[in-house]
């Protein structure tokens, strides 16, 4: 907790020329970028509800739940005093409190409960939890995408779908039957195999009404989950299961905590290895068809990355921001000199850019089920974003630490927590490598799906000379030999830029579409350090727009 009133005038010196507290700052009213994303994506009649969340999400007791909840690490807690298997996860009571703030708020739910723009509710309150804490979202995220696996399942939909859409939090280790709200977790990869799901070795066989699952999973993400979404090799093949953490009998479910990943950053959330010993588990969709079964979930949760990078570079821009409007050196404010407004102005473009794109693909979503043409730009835009995004949040945070000098390398400072977390959305639901091949795939396999891209970019054009001349440059990826699996890095980032542009175009002000146009889409640009721009940004107008006070 931030103490009252410290003291300022010490013995040997004067405390000042520090920041106040970036706390108690409503994080939803104090984002246009946001609200702009919101609003233009159909979801202006949340605004009430993600304004009432965010000025919870930036409250000092908030930050100080996150703060509390990454200090005290989850523990395992594989037997009790006697002996008897536990397989439990402990987590600090802030833990639960911030599971609480964001399940009730609708992170899981809103997607399927709203009446309208329920995904673009669901992202707005996700990016503005990723900005409280990032580890406890991970839960909160794979329960929303489990929610579309589930729906393929009519009868353990029935059952399991109110729980895991409810606006509720349920801490408690009880069969799932007599709680308010479940989550879900994922244990997909082995040792052996990793992305190639393919040569998962676990085996399931049938046993009366479900099956029985014997092997291990490598990562088990969020292990205290009322259940898993899993695979598992029958005699057809990859077959995509959900196994419980209790049987229908009441009884524990043979499921083995083996150990806790000591992980680099979002440390408030516990990931396992586990073993399955012969655990119950019901069956998803057709047997062999495991992986067409959990695309679904890995789509909303690639979806989420794509939020959730792009609420961490809100998150650090916004804390560099207050610090340079606070902070002198050399007789002016950082934010009043030259070379930080260039990095600060950069920066925000790049945050723009993340949260344009990522509210454009929820919009998608929300879309796709009515709408080929937006469920065809929701399948391809959605790997395109996360490639680009998730790998533009790392360098994002390490150049707006820097922006805090000394201080922002501090653990005491909110920054080194963020900058820990900035890498895992590009890791999650498939490196870079898995994800620009999925790109080429899509590309000759669902030829519909990039040429709904295309017009996507196309549509954009006639209002900025660099975006017009880049958008002509794409179309050398359609030459023969163009797009291989050698070039598929180079031609999803190319598409990536170009979307993020597209999604500027009627969302923001030209100063800032012209901004990111000029520098992002210039045949010049090399992307290598923040600040170094060739271009002439309107660094005050932008600084403006961005600044949360």
């Amino acid at each position: 907790m931030i103490p009252h009133n410290p003291r300022a005038n010490l013995l040997t010196h004067d405390v000042t020329n520090q920041p106040p507290p970036f706390v108690d700052i409503n994080i939803y009213e104090n984002d246009a970028a946001l609200i702009g994303a919101v609003a233009a994506n159909g979801g202006a009649s949340h605004a009430r509800h993600l304004s009432g969340f965010g000025e919870r999400a930036g409250s000092a007791e908030i930050l100080a739940w996150a703060t509390a909840a990454n200090k005290n690490t989850p523990q395992l807690k594989g037997f009790d005093p006697y002996g008897h298997r536990l397989d439990e996860v402990e987590f600090h009571p802030a833990y639960h409190m911030l599971m609480d703030l964001g399940l009730s708020a609708g992170i899981a739910g809103s997607a399927w409960t709203a009446k309208e723009a329920g995904h673009v509710r669901h992202a707005a309150l996700l990016f503005m939890m990723t900005q409280a804490d990032t580890g406890v979202c991970c839960p909160m995220s794979m329960t929303y995408a489990a929610t579309a696996t589930l729906r393929n399942e009519p009868d353990l939909a029935a059952i399991w779908v109110p729980r895991t859409s409810a606006n509720d939090y349920d801490a408690r280790f009880i069969p799932p039957e007599k709680k308010r709200a479940v989550t879900i977790g994922m244990a997909m990869t082995e040792k052996q195999g990793g992305s190639d799901l393919r040569a998962n070795t676990t085996r399931a066989t049938q046993s009366g009404d479900g099956w029985v699952l014997t092997g291990h999973k490598w990562f088990c993400s969020a292990p205290m989950s009322d259940a898993f979404l899993t695979l598992a090799q029958t005699e057809e093949g990859i077959t995509c299961f959900l196994v419980p953490r209790w049987k229908p009998d009441g009884q524990r479910n043979a499921i083995h905590l083996t150990r806790l990943k000591d992980k680099l950053g979002d440390r408030s959330n516990a990931s396992a290895e586990i073993e399955y010993h012969g655990a119950f588990a019901w069956k998803l969709g057709q047997q062999g068809k495991g992986i067409q079964m959990i695309i679904d979930m890995v789509q909303h949760t690639r979806l989420d990355c794509i939020i959730g990078s792009a609420g961490g570079m809100r998150v650090m821009i916004a804390n560099a921001l207050w610090h340079s409007e606070h902070r002198k050196a050399f007789q002016r404010k950082l934010i009043d000199q030259p070379a930080m407004q260039n990095v600060l102005a950069d920066l925000i473009l790049e945050s723009e850019a993340a949260t344009a794109l990522a509210f454009r693909i929820a919009r998608a979503f929300d879309c796709a089920a009515l709408d080929t043409n937006e469920a065809a730009i929701a399948r391809m835009a959605t790997p395109i974003a996360k490639y680009w995004v998730c790998k533009r949040q790392p360098g994002f945070a390490h150049e707006a630490l820097e922006c805090h000098g000394g201080a922002g390398f501090v653990e005491e400072q909110v920054l080194a927590r963020h900058y820990r977390a900035a890498p895992l959305n590009a890791v999650w639901e498939g490196s870079g490598n898995v994800i620009a091949l999925d790109v080429v795939r899509a590309v000759t396999r669902e030829p519909d799906s990039f040429e709904a891209i295309m017009v996507e970019i196309a549509a954009a054009r006639g209002a900025n000379a660099f975006y017009d001349s880049y958008a002509e440059r794409l179309m050398r990826w359609l030459e023969p030999g163009a797009l291989n699996e050698g070039t598929a890095r180079a031609f999803t980032q190319d598409m990536a830029r170009a979307l993020c542009a597209a999604a500027m175009r009627d969302t923001v002000p030209d100063y800032v579409f012209d901004g990111y146009c000029q520098t992002r889409l210039s045949p010049d640009y090399d992307g290598s350090c923040y600040g170094a721009t060739r271009g002439t940004l309107d660094t005050g107008a932008l600084i403006a727009r961005a600044a949360p006070f």
